[in-house]
């Protein structure tokens, strides 16, 4: 592959002259591949002039072309799907298996960012439900908020920039985007091709570099919402400096999967393996921890074991891999780290654990401890442990014995049951035989505790990024 570029853009320019440039390496071998050039803080000043500014040009363009420009860039990202997968892979180190899939779903997320558009409604209410309204009505619709602050993570570079940019401009918004610094040229290539589909240069501000960046942008006044994906300790520090805008959060969690004695065992190990490492376990809901009936343990445990040994390791470029790497070096040392910490202390290595490079080999641990890292942090790795319980409430209270509540999964054929474990589980969505790693992107995505505040998915996102107005009517008193 050629020597990318990644480049800011603010002011309807990519800045490249007198630019800190840093090199960008390929974290499965370490090869080179490209160039990012780091936005100064007068870049982002510039950015939120502009942005200020040019909001209410952006606001009144017509729904119906907002729309339009969005399912362009939709159709034009179909016709570069594989050069955008083979992009990520390279970049992230996530094998085409998995971002032929993160492509596919982004062009879904820009349709129904487009589609949204056209469904800004309002309602009319009578004021006759009051003595003092009766001569009165009124009307309301969403208008956008102005300038959205997108921030987004390294994990799903592609889709995760749709569902900040997609939405905000499907609303009428102005974004100013910060994406992870270790998927820059993902994040120059997506905003290059919508700006081709049509996206007005205006309408979009992109600022590459790191934390002294990100809080300049969070801090100042002329930003109205703030959409952040990523940490927790991130997020507070955003909530800590954002002052009186909107902050909607879509945070980490520690996934708990349910198998109870009922389930199809082989069924729900095979899921299990499959989406606890998809990604190298890089994923918000991977499944991190999985409470099986002690009298399944054994049958499952075997055939998680088989369907996670037969997973390939390999190069992210080759279709036959489904493991590449993590993200970098740094990150697959603590991921080691914190199985050898669980072994050291009693867990059982049933498989996997082992490290080449930036690569962990798919590791399942049995019976961890609850006080350990790989139980009671997320992980954000290929790892997952296996734990026994002997009834469903054990289960719901270990489940719930969590700073995080993204989302949980339950295998069983009792449907009393499954509404049982839904009611009482403490996160924002329950996956009825599924694992907790199982998310379609027109739905609402979030989490509760520390794993979020607001919800994600185009329609819902939208609600987030609109302000409702309310026009009243009164009308002359009958004579």
């Amino acid at each position: 592959m050629q020597e990318l570029l990644a480049q800011p853009f603010v002011e309807n320019r990519w800045l490249k002259d007198e630019k800190t440039k840093e090199t960008i390496y390929n974290p499965y071998n370490g090869k080179s591949i490209g160039n990012q050039y780091t936005a100064s803080l007068e870049d982002v000043e510039k950015a939120l002039q502009a942005a200020y500014k040019d909001k209410k040009e952006i606001g009144s363009i017509p729904s119906g072309k907002r729309a339009k420009i969005l399912k362009a860039a939709a159709l034009l990202l179909e016709e570069e799907k594989e050069t955008f997968a083979k992009l990520i892979a390279e970049e992230l180190g996530k094998p085409l298996k998995n971002t032929r899939d993160e492509v596919s779903r982004s062009i879904e997320t820009l349709e129904l960012s487009g589609e949204e558009a056209k469904r800004l409604h309002g309602e009319t209410i009578p004021g006759d439900a009051s003595e003092r309204g009766t001569m009165a009505m009124a009307s309301t619709y969403r208008v956008p908020v102005g300038v959205i602050a997108a921030i987004t993570p390294f994990n799903a570079p592609l889709n995760l920039v749709c569902h900040k940019i997609g939405p905000a401009f499907a609303g009428g918004n102005v974004t100013i985007l910060k994406p992870a610094p270790q998927t820059a040229l993902i994040a120059t290539a997506l905003l290059d091709l919508m700006l081709r589909a049509g996206l007005p240069e205006s309408a979009v501000h992109m600022l590459l570099g790191g934390v002294e960046i990100g809080q300049k942008i969070v801090q100042d006044d002329r930003v109205n919402v703030i959409s952040f994906t990523g940490g927790t300790k991130a997020s507070k520090n955003i909530c800590d400096t954002a002052g009186m805008k909107k902050v909607l959060l879509e945070l980490g969690g520690n996934a708990a999967t349910i198998v109870h004695h009922d389930a199809d065992i082989q069924e729900a190990a095979k899921m299990s393996a499959k989406t606890g490492n998809s990604n190298s376990g890089q994923s918000c809901i991977s499944v991190q921890r999985i409470y099986v009936h002690r009298s399944a343990m054994n049958e499952f445990s075997e055939a998680l074991k088989t369907n996670v040994e037969q997973l390939q390791l390999g190069d992210p470029l080759d279709a036959a891999t489904d493991i590449g790497s993590l993200v970098d070096e740094n990150a697959a040392n603590r991921v080691k780290s914190w199985i050898d910490e669980a072994v050291d202390g009693g867990a059982e290595l049933l498989t996997g654990g082992v490290q080449y490079g930036a690569t962990i080999t798919p590791t399942v641990l049995l019976n961890p401890k609850h006080e350990d890292k790989v139980v009671c942090e997320e992980v954000f790795g290929p790892l997952i442990s296996v734990i026994p319980y002997d009834d469903i409430d054990e289960a719901i209270t270990w489940a719930n014995d969590s700073e995080f509540g993204l989302q949980t999964g339950i295998f069983t054929k009792n449907i009393d049951l499954a509404y049982k474990v839904a009611n009482q589980i403490e996160a924002g969505g329950i996956i009825i035989n599924g694992t907790s790693n199982f998310r379609l992107d027109h739905w609402p995505y979030g989490g509760v505790k520390n794993s979020g505040i607001g919800r994600e998915g185009p329609r819902f996102a939208i609600e987030e990024m609109t302000e409702m107005k309310m026009v009243v009517l009164r009308l002359p008193a009958n004579e």
